[in-house]
C-alpha cells in the first residue's frame, strides 16, 4: 500500500485556505470537494483559486476558454 507524501504534496499545493486540515492529503481533499460539488484548488490557476470559486462551472469555463 502506498503512503501519502504530505510534505511533497503540501509543497505543490496552491490552496490559500490556510486552516484547511486536508492540505497535503490529496485523497481527503478530492473526496471533500467532490462531496461539495467542487474541484480542489490544484485544478485552478492561482488567480482563480484565490477567489475561492471552486465550482465545476468555473472549472469548465476556464478550461473551455483555454483552447
Amino acid at each position: 500500500m502506498r503512503t501519502c507524501n504530505i510534505d511533497k504534496n503540501t509543497s505543490n499545493c496552491n490552496c490559500t485556505y490556510e486552516p484547511c486540515p486536508r492540505k497535503g492529503i490529496c485523497c481527503d481533499c478530492l473526496r471533500y470537494h467532490q462531496n461539495m460539488d467542487e474541484m480542489p484548488a490544484c485544478f485552478f490557476p492561482d488567480y482563480i483559486e484565490k477567489t475561492y470559486d471552486r465550482s465545476i462551472e468555473k472549472f469548465i469555463e476556464y478550461y473551455s476558454r483555454k483552447k
